[in-house]
């Protein structure tokens, strides 16, 4: 049928064609009102300062509840440390007691005249007794020395760990707070998109009121902007939802109006692979807490094994006891009260039924899982530098090809409109060409978002952030 036809005739034939299926489909398309203009998002007062990334994370460290739990946990740990070098040390206490004992009625003969009543109970030297005395004790024993090497290095993985939670709660307020700057500027993209939309339709109005384009472009044109709306209510919502899940690591009330300070410039260039690995292998928390926790089932097992050792007890008491609460005895000789004791005390490990084994045999056990432990943060640690690395090389070089593709959709769309005008494009090549463009400026905005939390995640990495 069109095989004697010119190509512009059958271009034509197929444009009237499409033009009278869009016609007819165009009543129930007219039916539809627009969509209206989705609500603006609540804008922080003039007067709110711009925080900074660094505010932010400052902020967060202070309201964070895990953050806050890994502190006083390491808290906590530095106190074990202190309380078990303590009971290295000698610990001394004080004590009085008064006791009353019942006479039994007899009488010692020889005794001082406040003496001569003999107690009821054999065990009591006196009636009246008298207590007051200060006790210095000190316990020696290989275990002690090898519990107090446990806490500390108990004390340095929690110190570790503490660290790892901070970067951890720095990662995801970078992730936040340059998600909220990249959600806005998709909303920004999105009331751009809907921009273009509606002033596209206000053209194929125009030109169909001229009779120069036919009802169809315009019904295209209306379904393109209610599309837009529909994409600007949508990137407005998740805009909100950025700012409220920023909200709740910086206020108590997640709420409050506030703006950030757009950080989105130049970045500077990625230093080398092996400054990075350099950084990384000393400042890494990880590996730190896997060395502490692996000297901490270390000196475990030193101390499951010296249960086998005996251990040395010291005992060294001074004070009072007597029937009478003075330095000196009545009579005429005033025997002399106060005075001192020592005791020197060896406990010999005999029989106990393979317990100490059995806590050896433990220790083992969880020293094999923190050597383990360790070397698989080694691996993790090396492969972690490479991926973050890579990463934040990549998306560093993705940013810049992202805004050459924005600025070719730009000029895209300005050509395309302006041969629309001229008769010589369709309705479809200039919505496509808008489309293309709103795709663009999104990647742009996800490129950025991306740049900026890799090299965050590369910074934390090696102890900068």
């Amino acid at each position: 049928m069109f095989a004697d036809s010119p190509a512009p005739h059958r271009a034509r034939w197929l444009a009237g064609a499409v033009s009278l299926l869009v016609c007819a489909a165009a009543p129930a398309v007219r039916a539809q009102q627009p969509l209206p203009a989705a609500p603006q998002p609540t804008a922080a007062p003039a007067s709110v300062p711009a925080i900074t990334l660094y505010q932010a994370i400052d902020a967060a460290v202070r309201n964070d509840p895990q953050y806050r739990n890994a502190l006083a946990t390491a808290g906590g740990a530095r106190l074990d440390a202190a309380i078990s070098r303590s009971a290295l040390l000698p610990n001394a206490s004080a004590n009085g007691i008064y006791t009353y004992t019942q006479p039994n009625g007899l009488f010692n003969e020889g005794a001082a005249p406040g003496l001569r009543s003999l107690p009821v109970f054999v065990a009591n030297d006196s009636i009246h007794e008298y207590w007051a005395q200060i006790l210095v004790n000190q316990n020696i024993s290989a275990a002690s020395v090898a519990g107090l090497r446990r806490a500390r290095a108990l004390s340095s993985q929690a110190t570790a760990d503490l660290e790892s939670a901070r970067r951890d709660l720095v990662s995801r307020v970078v992730a936040a707070y340059y998600g909220v700057l990249s959600t806005a500027e998709k909303a920004a993209v999105a009331q751009r998109a809907s921009d273009e939309a509606q002033n596209f339709m206000d053209l194929t109005q125009k030109l169909e009121a001229g009779r120069e384009v036919a009802h169809a472009d315009v019904v295209k044109a209306q379904l393109q902007l209610q599309q837009r709306q529909r994409d600007l209510a949508d990137a407005q919502l998740a805009a909100d939802k950025a700012r409220l899940d920023l909200g709740v690591l910086l206020f108590p009330d997640p709420r409050t109006p506030y703006k950030l300070a757009d950080e989105d410039q130049q970045a500077a260039p990625l230093p080398d692979l092996a400054a990075i690995q350099a950084a990384a292998s000393h400042n890494n928390p990880d590996l730190r807490s896997a060395l502490a926790a692996l000297r901490a089932a270390q000196s475990e097992t030193s101390a499951a094994w010296f249960g086998y050792l005996p251990t040395l007890g010291l005992n060294y008491t001074y004070g009072i006891n007597a029937p009478q609460l003075a330095a000196n005895g009545p009579g005429p000789d005033h025997a002399r009260n106060l005075g001192y004791s020592a005791a020197v005390t060896i406990n010999l490990p005999l029989w106990d039924w393979f317990a100490t084994q059995d806590k050896i045999r433990q220790a083992e056990l969880r020293e094999k899982v923190a050597r383990a432990t360790l070397t698989n943060t080694q691996r993790q640690l090396i492969a972690q530098l490479d991926e973050y690395y890579n990463e934040a090389r990549v998306a560093s070089d993705q940013v810049a090809s992202l805004r050459t593709s924005v600025d070719t959709a730009r000029e895209s769309l300005r050509l395309t409109r302006l041969r629309y005008q001229a008769g010589e494009a369709l309705a479809l090549e200039v919505v496509d060409a808008e489309t293309a463009l709103a795709q663009a400026e999104a990647a742009l905005a996800d490129g950025i978002l991306r740049s900026h939390v890799a090299r965050a995640n590369l910074q934390t990495l090696t102890g900068v952030l």
